[in-house]
């Protein structure tokens, strides 16, 4: 269960890079600088957090 949480998360991670670059493309907001910041550190959280409950058991002993 602990890997398919992980797989999700990095899922949803890759679903907010999509989102972030969708909207850098076409959106027109002002203050585009406030959606790369919360973009990428969502990114970090959702990924790092991913990685760590799909790594192996071996690793973390």
């Amino acid at each position: 269960m602990r890997k398919e949480f992980g797989k999700w998360l990095m899922d949803i991670a890759k679903y907010i890079t999509t989102a972030v670059v969708l909207t850098s493309i076409f959106g027109s907001v002002e203050q585009e600088w406030i959606i790369y910041i919360g973009g990428f550190i969502s990114i970090l959280l959702t990924l790092g957090f991913g990685l760590y409950l799909v790594r192996d058991k071996k690793e973390r002993d």
